[in-house]
């Protein structure tokens, strides 16, 4: 049995109002990892009331795991506009990892529904806060997505605007810590997204190396370190 099957038995048992002390003891806080495998459990038989409880928490951990498993409330209510409303802001939360799990939310609606994830990183992708934009993009450059060519292509699609969006901005908006990220998450997700549709993506790839922007020019350094691309680049 694994670990995030052990988790999930151990959340049903309990009672709701026990289940926040068992996350919190369990989180691997403080420390270099969270756990990771509990919040995946939690986000798999949480009730949606705790789910929406712990989404806006102050405690960091507890708010990442509701926030991850808004993912699969979308799937079960995909019109309701509140849980959308909620997980845009989580994408723009100050804690990085609920940020984090605000991308892991989009992943868990894009493996059952590929469309709905696609119409949420379009709008994303767009969006005027750079933490939504970098959402957008961590979100959907997730390889086992990719295997869908509706998804692979939205990818693309996305890291080029996210990529358009930095190029756009004057010099000084670019030091901005939120565009910093964004860049950085530009760093590795070309790669993943140009892996998922090698023959769109490395004409994509192709275009973004003749920029002369320079942040343009850092990330297509950064993907060109990426062993999955390396191993698509002519030699």
């Amino acid at each position: 049995m694994t670990q995030v099957e052990l988790h999930r038995d151990a959340l049903r048992a309990l009672p709701a109002e026990e289940v926040p002390a068992y996350l919190t003891a369990r989180s691997g806080l403080p420390g270099p990892r969270s756990n990771l495998e509990l919040l995946t459990a939690f986000g798999d038989v949480a009730p949606a009331g705790l789910i929406l409880d712990l989404a806006a928490s102050p405690d960091e951990y507890l708010r990442a795991c509701g926030t991850a498993a808004v993912g699969r409330l979308l799937v079960e209510s995909p019109a309701d506009t509140a849980l959308t409303a909620l997980l845009h802001a989580r994408a723009a939360d100050p804690s990085w990892r609920v940020r984090e799990a605000a991308a892991m939310a989009l992943q868990r609606v894009g493996d059952v529904d590929g469309a709905a994830l696609r119409l949420l990183v379009q709008a994303w992708a767009h969006d005027p806060h750079p933490l939504v934009r970098r959402a957008a993009i961590a979100g959907v450059c997730e390889p086992r997505l990719l295997r869908d060519p509706a998804t692979a292509a939205a990818a693309l699609a996305a890291c080029r605007a996210a990529t358009d969006s930095v190029e756009a901005l004057p010099a000084d908006a670019r030091r901005d810590p939120d565009v910093r990220t964004l860049r950085q998450a530009l760093g590795y997700c070309w790669s993943v997204a140009v892996a998922g549709d090698p023959t769109a993506g490395l004409r994509a790839f192709a275009a973004l190396e003749r920029s002369p922007d320079p942040d343009t020019a850092w990330v297509v350094r950064e993907n060109r370190k990426k062993a999955r691309l390396v191993r698509l680049l002519p030699a």
